[in-house]
């Protein structure tokens, strides 16, 4: 019988939490999302990361318009280490963009700027959140890492992405499972 993290378990549309003994400074206390896992590896976004940084902002240094007013003031999130000088939304509805990785009938995750201007333009995609950089696996390494405990796993709920405020996710998507973060900060090492 296969292990529980063997490499036949497909964690796309999945949030990885952070175990609260992660010492990658990268990834404590944080909430990412999977858009894609299979044998060559995993690709998501930290979407409880928000940076000191607007859309307004990222438009005006990207030079595009900003027309949304409900846009303009959103954060831009750390989506992780990865190609940090690069703009990825993870958005619903799918749509049908330039650069896109498809997740489901529903979400996606868009890195081509075509979706930025519609953002900025009509504000479609409706709910997108827009992370600078992205969290990458090689193969076999998310797998390492789970086997080592340091994530715990739960199918997304995206409505804990769109409909809560970033400080409020890790929490939610804790509770889905039955967990209560500050508990588990409180016991963790201990037997």
């Amino acid at each position: 019988m296969p292990s529980m993290y063997s490499p036949t378990v497909n964690l796309t549309h999945h949030f990885l939490i952070a175990m609260p003994g992660m010492v990658d400074p990268n990834f404590a206390r944080t909430l990412t999302y999977l858009a894609e896992h299979n044998e060559q590896g995993a690709l998501g976004v930290i979407v409880n990361r928000p940076i000191d940084m607007d859309l307004a902002s990222l438009f005006e240094r990207i030079e595009l318009p900003m027309e949304t007013e409900e846009f303009a003031r959103q954060p831009v999130y750390f989506g992780g280490p990865v190609q940090t000088d690069r703009g990825f939304v993870l958005h619903r509805p799918a749509g049908d963009w330039h650069s896109t990785l498809k997740v489901n009938d529903e979400v996606a995750l868009t890195s081509s700027r075509d979706v930025l201007q519609s953002i900025g333009t009509s504000g479609e995609p409706r709910e997108a959140l827009v992370t600078l950089g992205y969290a990458g696996w090689d193969a076999g390494q998310l797998e390492q890492e789970l086997a080592d405990n340091a994530w715990l796993t739960v199918p997304a709920d995206m409505a804990i992405v769109f409909g809560l405020p970033p400080e409020e996710r890790l929490a939610a998507a804790m509770q889905t499972l039955g967990i209560d973060f500050a508990r588990l900060s409180d016991s963790a090492g201990h037997a």
